[in-house]
């Protein structure tokens, strides 16, 4: 979906004058960077510095969805938010951090969740999907979403002093129904107020 043929402005050129002088990347790098649309599922633990280096690296375009409201509890690790955010939804507040970082930035901030009514559209209209969401049901839609339109997910969960990362590619590797062929049953692992 990303086309390389965006003009970078002299603003870019300053901007992203580090990029541009790595080996295999450069203005052409840039240019697709530049041109790109990225879904950002959860503005959380995972979603937030995601969001963070995604807008600093001038991602063209970033969409976040996320149907919570900013907590003091998540001020330790949900980087994005501020104090002055408490009780804000998460995807406005971090909406404005990015613009905050990037005055220029292009960005959509969805107070809601994935849905079977919004998933497809949302997918098949991103160049790539980063999922932070805290909840199994959600972990799927968002497989199965990236099955049903061939965008590359990336996946990503915590649990304590653990982590795991994987990107789910239709047609260049597994998908997460074909590890995990059975949604967990709710309460088969700890909250995040219970996991840390």
């Amino acid at each position: 979906m990303a086309e390389q043929g965006v003009n970078l402005s002299d603003r870019d050129l300053r901007r992203y004058a580090r990029h541009l002088t790595l080996p295999g990347f450069g203005a052409e790098g840039q240019r697709t960077l530049r041109a790109s649309r990225v879904l950002v599922i959860g503005a959380g633990g995972l979603g937030s510095p995601a969001l963070l280096y995604l807008a600093g690296a001038g991602v063209g375009h970033i969409t976040i969805i996320d149907d919570d409201v900013v907590d003091e509890s998540n001020l330790q690790r949900q980087v994005i938010h501020r104090e002055s955010d408490i009780g804000r939804p998460k995807a406005e507040s971090a909406a404005d951090a990015v613009r905050r970082l990037d005055s220029e930035a292009s960005v959509t901030a969805i107070v809601g969740r994935l849905s079977v009514d919004n998933a497809e559209e949302l997918f098949a209209t991103h160049d790539v999907v980063l999922d932070g969401a805290d909840n199994f049901a959600t972990r799927y839609l968002s497989s199965d979403a990236a099955e049903l339109t061939g965008t590359p997910l990336v996946w990503a969960t915590i649990l304590q002093f653990a982590g795991q990362l994987s990107v789910f590619w239709p047609g260049c590797g597994p998908m997460l129904r074909d590890l995990y062929p059975d949604i967990p049953d709710p309460g088969s692992v700890p909250s995040c107020a219970a996991g840390g």
